[in-house]
């Protein structure tokens, strides 16, 4: 017994007690509006078609007041995720009449990671990967201010054929109350109660809705809109409607027809948890095949990076970067290793390259650019400079006898 209502497990299943294992586990959220002996038939139910039952009972204030309702949420989980760990099984939450808003969308939200404080990342994946299903039975209930009356007292005190007028003063106080209540608090969290309902869409389980067309508590419209929202969000929705079942008496008054929809819906339950394992399967082998692959390029990576670095600094392969700072000798540095100075030694900047004059281009610079024995001019060496003999040149005299020679010769 906790703070809010109580956390215990049923009857274990008949299946688990002679073949050695139970089909799955069944989480029944009820409220106090739920009397013991109704809510023991829900769990005889269920173990007879191989199922254990994990029930949360919430206290009536608990739809009240979210901090109790967490506080039942947590220790409920912790009692399911140990069962868990130690077996997974296929999950299916069954809330009857008010118990969503008294716990199951505090599950929800805790499971979704909408809500601090959370449990571990692992346990709530552990949960969604294991819920298979959700049965809401005589649910929903749209929490508004009309209800607060017709819940304002416990179920047995308002069954009373002649309640007196200190009975019926009790339930007008606690009425408004809660009116109060819900004009402060209760109202603004409305919202976040459908939000979580509707969020545990992406979990991927199929929805079994049980209702009446009698039932004032959960009028069909309300039970109508929920199913249009779930199956425009995408989830898989059945709807079992009765005409003439009371609130929360629908296995009571429909025995043989509730068993066979609830054995159907639980068939298929296991059909989505072994379809869940399939997926996560193989999404476990394409995360190893992607971690191999980032394995080998990170690998092949590496040994590229070596091999540039070999090719860059190793002195036998004759390829070196290039840079732009000049080249200095240090090679009377002692700390300079061996090898760096053979790679200075390799990097020299280029001499000046003779031409030979004997040579194609040679003969063609010098026919082109140095004079031959041009008459009147005397080519002779005079010299090297830096090392390479440059020529010289000085004007001969003519004589005039020479002169006139030629000009005697011209006119005969």
């Amino acid at each position: 017994m906790i703070g809010g209502g109580r956390v215990y497990w049923g009857k274990k299943a008949d299946r688990e007690v002679d073949e050695g294992g139970s089909n799955g586990v069944v989480v029944i959220f009820a409220w106090s509006s739920i009397n013991e002996n109704h809510l023991a038939s829900f769990v005889d139910l269920y173990s007879s078609l191989g199922w254990n039952s994990l029930v949360c009972r919430a206290d009536f204030l608990t739809a009240f007041y979210p901090e109790m309702a967490l506080s039942l949420a947590f220790h409920l989980l912790a009692e399911l995720v140990e069962e868990l760990k130690s077996r997974p099984c296929p999950v299916i939450f069954l809330a009857i009449s008010g118990a969503p808003k008294a716990c199951l969308y505090k599950v929800l939200q805790v499971i979704m990671g909408d809500c601090e404080p959370q449990i571990h990342p692992d346990d709530s994946q552990l949960v969604r990967n294991c819920l298979s299903g959700h049965v809401y039975d005589s649910g929903p209930l749209d929490f508004t201010s009309d209800l607060n009356t017709k819940f304002a007292l416990h179920p047995s005190i308002r069954r009373m054929s002649v309640p007196s007028r200190l009975i019926s003063w009790m339930a007008k106080g606690i009425s408004s109350g809660l009116d109060g209540l819900y004009l402060t608090r209760f109202e603004s969290q409305r919202s976040e109660y459908w939000q979580a309902l509707y969020s545990s869409v992406e979990i991927g389980a199929p929805y079994l809705i049980l209702c009446s067309e009698n039932d004032t508590l959960a009028p069909h419209q309300v039970i109508s809109s929920f199913t249009q929202q779930l199956q425009e969000l995408g989830g898989e929705v059945k709807v079992v409607k009765w005409k003439n079942s009371p609130h929360a008496g629908h296995y009571k008054h429909n025995p043989i027809q509730y068993r066979a929809v609830i054995s159907n819906f639980l068939e298929k339950a296991r059909s989505v948890h072994l379809h869940k394992l399939r997926q996560l399967g193989e999404l476990a082998r394409t995360h190893d095949e992607i971690s191999e692959l980032i394995c080998d390029l990170q690998k092949v990576a590496v040994d590229s990076n070596q091999s540039l670095k070999r090719v860059a600094t190793g002195p036998s392969d004759h390829f070196f970067l290039p840079s732009s700072a000049p080249y200095q000798s240090n090679s009377n540095d002692p700390s300079s290793s061996q090898e760096e100075q053979r790679e200075r030694s390799s990097f020299r900047p280029l001499q000046p390259t003779s031409i030979n004059a004997h040579s194609v281009l040679g003969q063609f610079l010098f026919d082109s650019s140095v004079p031959k024995n041009i008459e009147g001019w005397d080519i002779r060496f005079g010299g090297c400079l830096n090392g390479q003999p440059y020529a010289t040149s000085s004007s001969r005299k003519t004589s005039n006898r020479g002169f006139k020679k030629r000009l005697l010769r011209s006119k005969l």
